[in-house]
């Protein structure tokens, strides 16, 4: 699944900045820029606007109720400054932006994050929007595979649920 034109960029730096467990400004520059956001530097104050900000982004993952779902993001959105745009600069094909090229790097952030999670719900779906499901993984994920049927952060919580799965079934037999 091609999933650019589904927030992609917006909604991975949502999942980063939810995982995040340093928000010191280095760690949160470090994430802001892996993201693609420009002018990343960050005070400390401004990464703990961040992790606040990821606090309210959080609940938005593995939330199963459609409703309930449009509702989180439209109360991120209502917090925005957002006003979308279009824009083919550097060579790019034509795509949305969320932001004030002159807003301040929490703004963007916000303004991206809440764009791309809105983008994802409403062109991918919410069930891509996921929260691992191994009981005390709490890291969330924006499931780009083919089939949207992700259900683990990664191969090792996948794998670390079957094997308890296998050796309960030995178990039972």
């Amino acid at each position: 699944m091609h999933f650019n034109a589904y927030g992609g960029n917006g909604a991975a730096l949502a999942a980063a900045l939810v995982n995040a467990t340093d928000f010191s400004p280095g760690a949160v520059e470090a994430i802001l820029t892996e993201h693609r956001m420009v002018r990343a530097a960050v005070t400390a104050g401004q990464a703990e606007e961040l992790r606040a900000w990821a606090a309210r982004l959080a609940p938005v993952f593995g939330e199963r109720d459609q409703e309930t779902q449009i509702k989180l993001v439209n109360d991120l959105l209502d917090l925005t400054t957002s006003k979308p745009y279009v824009s083919a600069h550097d060579g790019r094909e034509p795509h949305l932006h969320f932001f004030s090229v002159d807003a301040d790097i929490v703004a963007r952030s916000r303004d991206t994050t809440a764009g791309g999670l809105a983008m994802a719900l409403s062109f991918a779906g919410g069930d891509r929007l996921g929260r691992c499901g191994r009981a005390g993984c709490e890291i969330v994920y924006v499931d780009t595979s083919r089939n949207g049927r992700r259900r683990f952060c990664s191969l090792s919580c996948a794998n670390r649920v079957n094997v308890a799965a296998h050796r309960a079934r030995r178990l039972a037999t």
